[in-house]
């Protein structure tokens, strides 16, 4: 099932059973609690999800397009978990670039390397995203797949893990390099407001037979930059599953940013930053694509 948040015609944010091969969108809200939102659609899954699918399709659609998707989780439970250095030509080519911290190392990773995103920093999949002049000059791009958690829990195995897995969407890990590499640290040069676009669907595990059968790309103005398949991850979704639960409670809703393949604008030589007017497209595959421009 694909759900969406979106506001018809100014009015407050609804969730939404999309179809985008026919180009629609049904309003569920009346099948949920009032002013329920994804987070609380996840959480009673097991009494939502077949009401869903049993009641939706009898209900009014309106095309798609007429209305302003959101983010599928506007304000997320908590900051995004998120991984760099998931796929080996892109550790490669950011440890050429000389924005890694110690040195520039092109040594794979011995072990996940998990940092977070502000939860200020998601936008919708098709907002604007600001480029913060005076704050940085060095805005990047990171095409990604990302893991939504329907079951929390703590010290989840590497076998369990897809049992904790409501679904997927598509996030864009806009980044600050200049920032990330002056502070030493991530969490600044990946925090800024509007840098997290989501969306614009969170699909539900069901619909993903083969998440590593998924390829993540990225566009910018049109040009193919990033393009990998899910299966090239170093530390596979169970992977990250059980490191990241290992000592922290997941939550139902959190989101899991599962790293960004080779293609990201320090990868060139000289290092293609994003302008004011650039347009970002990131997709992955039956997640649906997101298109942001530079404003």
């Amino acid at each position: 099932m694909k759900l969406v948040i979106f506001a018809p015609g100014g009015a407050a944010p609804r969730v939404g059973v999309a179809d985008d091969d026919a180009g629609e969108v049904r309003d569920v809200a009346a099948l949920l609690p009032p002013g329920a939102g994804l987070l609380e659609v996840i959480d009673g899954w097991a009494e939502f999800g077949p009401l869903l699918a049993e009641r939706s399709a009898s209900l009014p659609a309106r095309p798609l397009d007429s209305v302003r998707l959101l983010a599928p989780l506007p304000v997320p439970r908590r900051d995004v978990f998120c991984v760099g250095k998931n796929y080996r030509e892109h550790v490669a080519e950011f440890g050429r670039s000389g924005y890694d911290q110690p040195d520039r190392s092109e040594a794979l990773p011995e072990h996940p390397v998990v940092f977070a995103k502000a939860t200020t920093s998601v936008t919708g999949p098709y907002d604007d995203v600001l480029s913060h002049a005076g704050v940085t000059a060095e805005l990047d791009y990171e095409a990604e797949l990302a893991v939504i958690i329907g079951t929390g829990g703590r010290g989840i195995s590497r076998e369990a893990a897809f049992d904790h897995v409501w679904g997927y969407t598509v996030i864009d890990d806009v980044t600050a390099r200049d920032l990330q590499r002056t502070h030493k640290q991530w969490l600044l040069g990946k925090s800024l407001d509007t840098h997290c676009p989501m969306g614009p669907y969170a699909v539900s595990a069901d619909e993903v037979p083969d998440v590593t059968a998924l390829q993540v790309e990225s566009r910018v103005n049109g040009e193919l930059r990033q393009s990998a398949a899910v299966k090239d991850l170093i530390f596979d979704i169970p992977e990250l599953i059980a490191t990241i639960s290992a000592g922290i409670t997941l939550l139902p809703g959190d989101v899991i940013a599962t790293g960004t393949p080779a293609g990201v604008g320090i990868g060139f030589d000289p290092p293609r930053f994003l302008e004011p007017g650039d347009v970002v497209e990131v997709s992955v595959t039956g997640l649906g694509t997101q298109r942001n421009r530079i404003a």
